[in-house]
């Protein structure tokens, strides 16, 4: 991947500028920064306000006061507006109605301009001026609109930050201080501020009562800041030549070696995860995790030190402004994306390689429009362009199935049966024959969606997972299933704290589906989505883990993971922690027994691989990872592929001979948890008698002992994989309450065994009392329980006392 880049527009004013320049907030000339010296003449002005009003337009103004708007049409730049002669502007920024997305073609018609005295205007699209207010006593050093639209923040040399609504009234003053502050930026969920004030950043969140969180960044002035709208992170740069990147709470995550001049300007892409970092004559794309694509150097014109970065709203091409008042456009290009034998590559705006290493055949496809985004897997190619999808078959690459009114595509994902597409406006899921199976709804989506990332929607095979941006703690299932309920009714999922990303699985039989997903104290959990749909019985946190608000149980696999991916075609999890990766080959079917996932998770050490490790792809049997650049194919166990897809098939015999052959304990443990699952108790004995997990044989010789097929079995079976609630679920849809009272009691549930009993069996009440009596006895405790104790003084004024 790399940036292809070309200067627009140079911009020249008269002499008079000199004094303007050297008093300007505009100007952030580092010390040492050598411009004076690299032809740069005293009559151009800094280019330092950019921004996008669409993704074909424009719009920026120098120290002559004068507004240009420069269209990707005409190629050519406009003057559309004149600024006060005493107005110096130092910032320049867009309203995107509807949220960083909805800019393309439409444009939107909200500008904010700050200058450097103090004041900020508000202008239409018309240009008029709609609010001019004084707002600081000092110059401006940023004004930028909040991420969710509702206002807008300034940030002074006088030490203030201000918020004030869309209309221009004064909502609060969130920091006074002495030390000015060079550069703010929004959180992407508009709850907290990031700014600097010398060589010092601090994250303000804007709850009352909170406290800020300071830092030293750097060894001189923080010059720039960035926060990511994908992974929550910051990124700075600042007169010690390096740019950083940090979390929240100003943990170091990465810093660069030392660039020949500052970075004067860093900026997150807010839909394809890359970081832009600008300095003097020099601009580099890198990833989020800090390493390099690509850097571009401008030798011949020299275009010096790049004041301010902006990305279009698609995140396809980037604006910038030079202190030699140079507008420098520039587009990604060789992004590159392999499935098993198909790669594909963006050579140029409108075309895209794709090349079959089977044969070594190129076709290059070529588009009337920019191609925005694109996705790879299962034999498909899905191109997003301004305004239309293109789905290409690898067998059938010459006639594509084209959908229309699909604007400004951020997020594709390819799936097994589907593939799920996120756009400006809603996320919709089509057939690969170009049918539209589902367009999710549930209450709030419609605001929700600008917000929307990759880590917040899920493709699997047949359900579609949608995290609440309103409650990140809540997850939306919707079943994919045809025929089935779907469009209006998803199964709400509620985990215990707040949710970072999740991931549906891609491959199994529709009664083994499984959602996994990473809360914020890097934590993952698992839940089943079939559970969900057919809801019942108690939540009781059985496994350590949550219980949803429907019957599905949510258990906890793993700790400190980063990032998870799921196997094409089996469900097989790879996850990363800090400095190692752990595979589970049975995630699901293990997930409520902490033996069974023990004995079917490999954690392997990936010090050699460096820092900042993430996942690119899991095809068959081979993990891609990526780390400072490199891709890094690792495989994982190929007996376990093969057992998983011929357990799939039901081949149990076959499955016995594999691991009879490979004689490893994951592939036993495996093909014991899952044989427990589908009650094949044979297999699961020899299974587990070969993991030597002696308890287990004796248990399954009990449940064999049962009438085969019967509630009591199946449901002893679930018991033995540790799912409480669809062992009480099966005895109850039998209408075995006797039972399922008795399994409350083994259990220790009793307040489920006296809900059971009161609603379902009465005349079993004073066995489960007595059971609670007996039990405390042996404690030597008196009743505590709240649900318990009526019954208790009920007993108490029968005996009289």
């Amino acid at each position: 991947m790399r940036l292809k880049t070309h200067i627009c527009k140079q911009t020249s004013v008269n002499n008079n500028v000199d004094y303007r320049l050297q008093n300007s907030a505009a100007q952030r000339t580092a010390s040492g920064h050598k411009d004076t010296g690299n032809n740069e003449k005293a009559n151009v002005a800094p280019l330092s306000c950019v921004d996008w009003s669409s993704n074909e337009e424009i719009y920026f103004v120098s120290d002559d006061h004068q507004i240009y708007k420069w269209s990707a049409n005409t190629r050519d730049s406009v003057e559309v507006a004149k600024l006060p002669v005493d107005f110096i502007p130092t910032d320049l920024h867009w309203l995107l109605l509807g949220g960083r997305s909805s800019g393309g073609g439409k444009g939107s018609d909200t500008l904010l301009i700050c200058s450097n005295d103090g004041r900020f205007i508000i202008l239409n699209k018309s240009a008029r001026v709609e609010r001019n207010i004084s707002a600081h006593t000092a110059a401006i050093s940023t004004g930028r609109w909040s991420p969710d639209g509702a206002g807008l923040m300034t940030a002074g040399e006088d030490g203030v930050i201000k918020i004030w609504s869309r209309s221009g009234m004064l909502r609060s003053t969130v920091v006074q201080s002495d030390e000015p502050i060079s550069c703010a930026r929004w959180a992407p969920n508009s709850t907290s501020i990031v700014f600097s004030q010398g060589s010092y950043m601090s994250v303000k969140p804007l709850a009352a009562n909170s406290k800020i969180t300071r830092w030293r960044a750097h060894d001189g002035l923080v010059l720039s800041l960035t926060w990511s709208t994908h992974s929550n992170i910051i990124a700075s740069g600042g007169e010690d030549f390096r740019f950083k990147i940090w979390d929240t709470q100003g943990a170091n995550l990465f810093t660069s070696s030392a660039e020949e001049y500052a970075i004067t300007s860093v900026c997150f892409n807010s839909e394809k995860d890359v970081l832009l970092v600008g300095s003097f004559n020099m601009l580099k794309l890198c990833s989020s995790a800090g390493w390099s694509y690509s850097s571009t150097r401008f030798s011949e014109p020299a275009v010096g030190s790049f004041y301010t970065m902006s990305w279009s709203s698609d995140g396809t091409q980037v604006a910038c402004g030079t202190s030699t008042g140079n507008l420098v456009m520039g587009y990604i290009i060789e992004r590159q994306l392999i499935s098993r034998n198909l790669k594909a590559t963006t050579t140029g705006r409108k075309t895209i390689v794709l090349k079959d290493i089977t044969n070594n055949s190129n076709d290059v496809l070529d588009f009337p429009e920019r191609v925005i985004n694109f996705g790879l897997g299962y034999g498909h190619l899905i191109v997003a362009t301004s305004n239309h999808i293109h789905i290409y078959n690898e067998k059938y690459i010459n006639t594509p199935i084209i959908i229309d009114g699909r604007a400004d595509v951020r997020v594709i994902e390819v799936g097994k049966k589907f593939f799920m597409v996120l756009d400006a406006t809603s996320v919709w899921v089509y057939t690969y024959t170009g049918r539209l199976h589902l367009n999710p709804r549930y209450p709030g989506l419609q605001a929700q969606v600008p917000l929307l990332t990759w880590s917040a929607v899920s493709l699997g095979l047949d359900v579609l997972a949608i995290r609440d941006n309103s409650d990140n703690t809540l997850i939306h299932i919707f079943d994919l299933v045809p025929g089935a309920s779907r469009q209006y009714e998803p199964h709400s999922l509620h985990a215990k704290s707040l949710i970072s990303e999740i991931a549906a699985c891609r491959a199994g039989t529709i009664d083994d589906q499984y959602v996994v997903l990473i809360d914020n104290n890097r934590d993952l959990y698992i839940t089943e989505t079939r559970s969900l749909s057919t809801g019942g019985g108690a939540s009781s946190g059985v496994g350590g883990g949550n219980s949803s608000s429907n019957g599905g149980e949510i258990y906890k696999i793993g700790t400190q993971v980063t990032t998870v991916i799921w196997a094409s075609e089996t469900n097989i999890l790879v996850g990363v922690h800090d400095n190692c990766y752990s595979i589970w080959y049975c995630p699901g079917e293990g997930a409520a027994d902490p033996t069974l996932i023990a004995l079917t998770t490999v954690t392997i050490d990936a010090t050699e691989f460096g820092k900042n490790i993430s996942l690119e792809s899991f095809e068959d049997a081979i993990v891609t990872f990526r780390c400072a650049g490199a891709r890094l194919p690792v495989n994982v166990n190929i007996y376990c592929e093969i057992l998983h897809r011929t357990l799939m098939d039901g081949q149990w015999q076959q499955a016995l001979k594999i691991c009879r052959l490979a004689q490893n304990g994951n592939l036993w443990a495996t093909l014991a948890a899952i044989a427990t699952r589908k009650n094949q108790l044979q297999i699961s004995e020899e299974a587990y008698s070969a993991a030597l997990q002696i308890d287990k044989v004796s248990y399954l010789q009990y449940i064999k002992e049962l009438a085969k097929a019967s509630p009591e079995q199946m449901a002893e079976n679930s018991l033995m994989l540790g799912r409480l609630v669809e062992a009480e679920t099966i005895l109850l849809h039998n209408k075995k309450f006797t039972e399922a009272i008795a399994l409350c009691l083994r259990m220790h549930n009793w307040r489920r065994a006296l809900e059971v009993a009161q609603n379902y069996q009465p005349e079993l009440l004073d066995k489960v009392l007595e059971k609670r009596r007996k039990y405390l006895k042996a404690l030597q405790r008196d009743e505590w329980d709240t649900l318990f104790l009526p019954f208790q003084v009920k007993k108490n004024e029968d005996k009289g006392e």
